[in-house]
């Protein structure tokens, strides 16, 4: 098994999960994107939040997380960007594909 990183990041609406996955993927950090519309709650400013937001779980390498996590940051329209990253061990086919497509 290979390690892979998945990178957990919530956005305000489909249009800028899309982007950010595209401009991602066009900059070969990421290998492959799936979008997700989720609804979340969290306290903000002091009072509890309900939205309705789309996640991006985006798969790069391990070695291409801090890249990838500056970029997300730099491009991103929230104040704070939730941007997570969860190890993964990935079968080693699917790894040999993730690793032709970064950079």
């Amino acid at each position: 098994m290979k390690k892979l990183a998945l990178i957990y990041i919530t956005n305000p609406d489909k249009k800028t999960a899309s982007g950010i996955a595209l401009h991602l993927l066009k900059k070969r950090l990421i290998a492959c994107a799936n979008i997700f519309p989720i609804e979340s709650n969290y306290r903000w400013k002091g009072k509890i939040a309900n939205e309705k937001e789309f996640v991006i779980i985006a798969k790069t390498s391990e070695k291409n997380f801090i890249k990838t996590k500056k970029e997300i940051g730099r491009i991103h329209p929230y104040l704070v960007p939730c941007i997570i990253k969860i190890p993964a061990l990935v079968n080693k086919k699917y790894f040999g594909w993730l690793a032709g497509e970064i950079k």
